[in-house]
């Protein structure tokens, strides 16, 4: 049995939500316990997370509109598979999503800097403290999301492969790895 968890994300002209759960439902076979997705809208972050199976997801996912977005299958490795474990992670103003797959090794020592910092959390995961050293770094140096990311990233020990979507930035999508693989897709006006 795999024990793993998949990534999807998408940018382009169809519906995100219908790419994104039919890529989610391709890496079933990889093992997960919770899955979950985000679709930027208008300018406005949408967020569905369920605990098991893609089917779950899809039936409260479907109806999500926009053409850009991020998806994840989960393998629970920091924190119970929950809803507020479940990817994609947002900082406390929603203004970007993150998935991950990997181990952030040194997430313990990052998560107690950022609540020195003022830093709140709401999951028991490794994912959600990268999300708030992104987002700190962002603020803390008026970077944008991409430069903060890039730093951020430096400052990890462990393995990961991410992808971020932004409602500030609805024309990109952001990802990047570190012993983890990653695959990028090009297609006719859309990524």
């Amino acid at each position: 049995f795999v024990q793993m968890c998949g990534i999807t994300g998408y940018l382009g002209k169809k519906k995100a939500a219908e790419i994104l759960l039919s890529g989610l439902a391709r890496l079933e076979y990889r093992g997960y316990d919770s899955a979950g997705m985000a679709v930027v809208n208008d300018g406005k972050m949408n967020i569905r997370k369920k605990v098991g199976k893609v089917k779950e997801l899809k039936s409260v996912a479907m109806d999500m509109e926009g053409n850009v977005g991020i998806g994840h299958t989960r393998w629970a490795t920091h924190g119970e598979p929950s809803e507020k474990n479940a990817h994609p992670h947002i900082p406390s103003d929603s203004t970007f999503a993150l998935v991950h797959n990997g181990i952030v090794e040194n997430y313990s020592t990052l998560r107690e800097m950022l609540a020195r910092h003022g830093c709140t959390f709401y999951s028991e995961t490794d994912t959600e403290v990268l999300v708030k050293l992104i987002d700190y770094i962002k603020k803390s140096e008026g970077l944008s999301l991409q430069s903060a990311t890039r730093k951020a990233l430096t400052q990890v020990q462990g393995t990961y492969g991410i992808c971020i979507c932004s409602q500030e930035d609805p024309d990109i999508l952001i990802a990047a790895r570190m012993g983890s693989p990653l695959i990028v897709g090009v297609g006719e006006e859309e990524y």
